[in-house]
């Protein structure tokens, strides 16, 4: 019977204050939105100082890429150098030196060169 009684002198220790009593925790929606709010603020702090940047980067990449034309220096994602001689479909020829052209993904070309 001891036994018993401690368990339950335990359980009775635990338990919530009465709804109606001072200083009680606010109401449901209340505590949701507390409890979730640091969650939520976090998240924007992602979104316009990583996610929204890396958008904008990866849409001037496209639209960069859409623009691109025979004749325009640029270097790739690997570190090349080149002029761009012809475009097919999603392979660009880039001219690394005289008469030497190798085929480049479309996708690898990381932006114009504005070096010498």
């Amino acid at each position: 019977m001891n036994i018993i009684s401690f368990f339950l002198s335990n359980a009775w220790a635990m338990a919530a204050p009465p709804a109606n009593a001072k200083g009680s925790a606010p109401n449901g929606l209340v505590s949701i939105i507390i409890t979730f709010l640091p969650l939520i603020i976090i998240f924007g702090i992602f979104y316009f100082l990583l996610i929204r940047p890396q958008q904008k980067r990866m849409k001037e990449h496209q639209e960069f890429l859409s623009k691109l034309r025979p004749g325009q220096k640029v270097f790739t994602s690997g570190g090349v150098v080149g002029k761009v001689v012809k475009i097919e479909n999603d392979i660009v020829w880039l001219e690394v030196e005289q008469n030497v052209n190798i085929p480049v993904i479309k996708g690898y070309i990381a932006g114009p060169y504005t070096g010498s």
